[in-house]
Order: C-alpha cells, then structure tokens, then sequence
C-alpha cells in the first residue's frame, strides 16, 4: 500500500516539474529542446500497412504512429503533441543527422552497420519472415507445406538472398522470387503458388482483417529487430526514449502499447507478471 500511495506521489510531481526536469539535461539534449517546444517531430511513412498509413477517416494511423505518442505522452502526458514528418525510406538516417527530425520511427531493421550512422533505441517489435496462404487451400498450414517437398511453391519478393531464406526452412520448395510485393501476394490469390513469404506482420495484419482471404500458416523465422533512430552523442535523449518505450511494453503504462499490438497484429500482448525481469 505503502508504494501504491508513493507511485501516486510521484506521478503527480513529474507533471509539474516537467521544466525542472528539463533543466537537468544537457543543455545539447534533445530532451531539453523537445520539452522547452512544446512537442515532439517524427519521421516516418505514410503507406505501409500496419506500420504508418491513413485509414479510412484520412488519419495517420499504424504501430509506428502508436510509437510516437507513446513518446509524446511521456513528454507531455498528451499522446497528441507530436508532427508527423512523412518522409523517404531513404531519409530515414539522414533527417535524424540533420536534426530535420527529432526521432526516426519508420520500421527500421536494426543492423551494426545503421548504428554505426545513428543510434537505436531498444526494440519495439521483432520482425520475422512468415508465410501466408489461403484460408481455402487443402496445404494452409506449414506443416502441410513442408510436406508437400519439391512440390510446394513459394512466392517472395526479389532479393539476393530470397531463396536462401525460404530454403532455411522448406528446403526443397520451388521458389518464385516476383518483383513487388503486391505481385507476391497476387500469385498467391491467383494460385500460382502455395504460400507467400513475407514480413510476419504482414501476414499478422492481412489474416486478422481479412480472415477469409487469408491464412497464417503458423511459422515465422529470420528474426529482426524493429527500433528508433535517434542522433549519436545524446545520452539524455536515449536514455528517455528508452525508458519510455521499456515502461509502455512492460511496465504500467502499457495502454496505448496494448491497444495498438492487437489492432495491428490481431493478438494479445503477453501478460506482464511481476517478479523476477524478463525485460
């Protein structure tokens, strides 16, 4: 009871040392500079279900866009003081650089390459290649794939390694690399093949919404890391969004995380249970 009564106290007196807590960061800081504005600039994108995109109301919407007033919350304790800065893939490193934005949020693989341009924060999701099939086929789920041998055909998006991949764990698939994405999932609609492998949030978004088209066939593999870019040198900065994204994913201030984890992915976050961390 004792450190229910104290979390209220000091709930209440971060809102309204806000300022003095601002004083207290590097007078470089992001943090500092980010609080005396008011609110928070993001990149990000715009077209990339379920990751940033408008919905049908004309509002930017997605997990990435969920990310981001996490943060402002935090800032703030208002998920709405946050801009939206729509921004190229290809921009995602250097408008951070550039201080054009304050945080990149645009579903960026974390790779030792990227950190050595920016830094990341800790991740907020795991990505995954998974495969997606038709609610309707005899062989939807990956057992049955897996099983089908040389007979099983595998529609992927065109890339150096792509056969590899699918190799990794159907080793005597057919393997049909296509040129977008949108063709990868039409061959699969027209029946060309028997699966498409793409990003298992894909698969997680298009099977929750539209469950009589498509099907999850139950296996993902090739696991990477989804973080923020953030500019080098700001520790202050770091170590703020850092906690934030820690508290929202597992700690108490979890709603906002949740709610977006089973709209855009169509399942239940993993309970939380205190004790020992599994952080």
């Amino acid at each position: 009871m004792a450190g229910l009564a104290t979390a209220g106290v000091i709930s209440a007196a971060t809102t309204i040392d806000v300022q003095k807590a601002a004083a207290q960061a590097s007078p470089d800081s992001l943090l500092r500079t980010v609080l005396d504005r008011g609110k928070l600039i993001v990149g990000t994108g715009s077209t990339n279900a379920p990751w940033h995109f408008e919905n049908d109301a004309g509002e930017l919407v997605g997990m990435d866009i969920t990310m981001g007033r996490i943060l402002a919350k935090g800032l703030f304790d208002d998920p709405t003081k946050v801009d939206f800065v729509m921004q190229d893939p290809a921009q995602r490193i250097p408008n951070v650089t550039t201080n054009k934005v304050d945080i990149t949020i645009q579903f960026m693989t974390m790779s030792a390459q990227r950190s050595q341009l920016v830094n990341f924060s800790r991740p907020y999701y795991v990505e995954g290649v998974a495969l997606l099939t038709l609610p309707t086929a005899e062989n939807k789920t990956f057992d049955k794939l897996l099983a089908g041998g040389a007979a099983t055909r595998i529609s992927i998006l065109q890339n150096v390694d792509a056969e590899q991949n699918v190799h990794l764990v159907m080793p005597e698939a057919q393997v049909m690399q296509i040129d977008t994405q949108a063709n990868v999932l039409q061959a699969l609609e027209s029946k060309r093949v028997d699966a498409a492998a793409v990003d298992l949030s894909t698969v997680r978004w298009l099977a929750s919404r539209n469950p009589d088209r498509y099907f999850d066939a139950g296996k993902s593999w090739f696991s990477m890391l989804y973080g923020a870019a953030l500019r080098q040198g700001d520790l202050d900065w770091l170590t703020f969004v850092n906690a934030t994204f820690t508290i929202a994913m597992f700690g108490h201030e979890n709603s906002l995380y949740d709610a977006a984890f089973k709209d855009y992915f169509g399942l239940e976050p993993p309970a939380r249970h205190p004790g020992f961390p599994i952080i």
